[in-house]
């Protein structure tokens, strides 16, 4: 079986590489510097190097693949977000298209069911179309929040805070991205299953209250305007500052997910036993 492996080195991508090496699989992974890829990997896989958004370098590196795990990364400090995803998407589908690639894993978002009005989730919304058109079979693994985004505020949390712009008191879905790494992986290596789409929501839903709460922090909530302050002199262009903040804002006012919660989208791992092992430490000091 030969799979091909989108960002190995992320937060789901490097689960899914461990996993498929575990049962056996030499993986291909795309990737942009290898520097970044664990040493002990390199003879365990085989290494593509190159940009997800060159259309060349994708259709050389997909050749003679039996499935595929794409992710689309979001570069928040990209004059346009959204744009450089479409760049990478249309590569995507295009070399699945030219290769034939019977079988895609397709990492996607809560609120990509929306189709447009949520910031860079539009984006994992826009490759889920794409990817699905292409005829392959595609399974598009919408995830809820990852935990993972709160280590951009781990001084924050470290120093007792935790601010968002989204009311204190709504419920989303909050998951470990190593969760879906493990269900991304089960479904590569399963060549029966029939593609569509899967939530993966993570152990319960939480608010930002409870989130505050289980961190022993103390919740901020901010307007938008404040947090585009903030995400402006972090340095990202407007464009990227408007797509962030519209993931929050589009998701707003009680959003519901397309996909229940039920057994197969339920995940593991707690946010208390994800923070115990990645926020033991302030940010710096990491």
């Amino acid at each position: 079986m030969n799979i091909a492996v989108t960002t190995p080195t992320g937060n789901v991508g490097s689960r899914v590489t461990q996993l498929l090496v575990q049962a056996g699989i030499r993986p291909r992974l795309l990737l942009r510097d290898p520097a970044t890829l664990d040493p002990a990997l390199h003879d365990l896989t085989d290494l593509a190097v190159g940009d997800l958004r060159d259309p060349a370098y994708v259709h050389a590196a997909t050749e003679g693949i039996d499935a595929l795990l794409w992710a689309t990364p979001e570069n928040v400090f990209a004059d346009d977000p959204l744009a450089e995803m479409a760049t990478m998407v249309d590569a995507g589908t295009a070399a699945v298209r030219a290769h034939a690639v019977p079988r895609v894993v397709l990492l996607s978002s809560v609120g990509a069911e929306l189709g447009t009005g949520a910031g860079l989730i539009d984006g994992l919304a826009r490759s889920e179309h794409e990817f699905t058109a292409t005829g392959a079979r595609v399974l598009a693994l919408r995830s809820g929040y990852y935990f993972t985004n709160l280590l951009a505020s781990a001084d924050e949390i470290h120093a007792g805070t935790v601010t968002t712009t989204k009311p204190a008191d709504e419920p989303m879905p909050w998951v470990d991205p190593r969760d879906v790494g493990d269900i991304a992986a089960a479904r590569l290596l399963n060549p029966a299953w029939p593609g569509g789409v899967q939530a993966v929501h993570g152990p319960a839903d939480l608010t930002w209250a409870d989130v505050a709460g289980q961190l022993g922090a103390t919740l901020t909530v901010i307007p938008d305007t404040e947090m585009a302050d903030r995400l402006t002199l972090a340095g990202m262009p407007p464009k990227a500052v408007t797509a962030v903040l519209a993931m929050t804002s589009g998701l707003r006012d009680g959003f519901t997910p397309e996909q229940p919660r039920t057994p197969l989208t339920t995940t593991p791992t707690t946010l208390k036993a994800w923070a115990a092992a990645a926020l033991t430490t302030p940010a710096a000091g990491r």
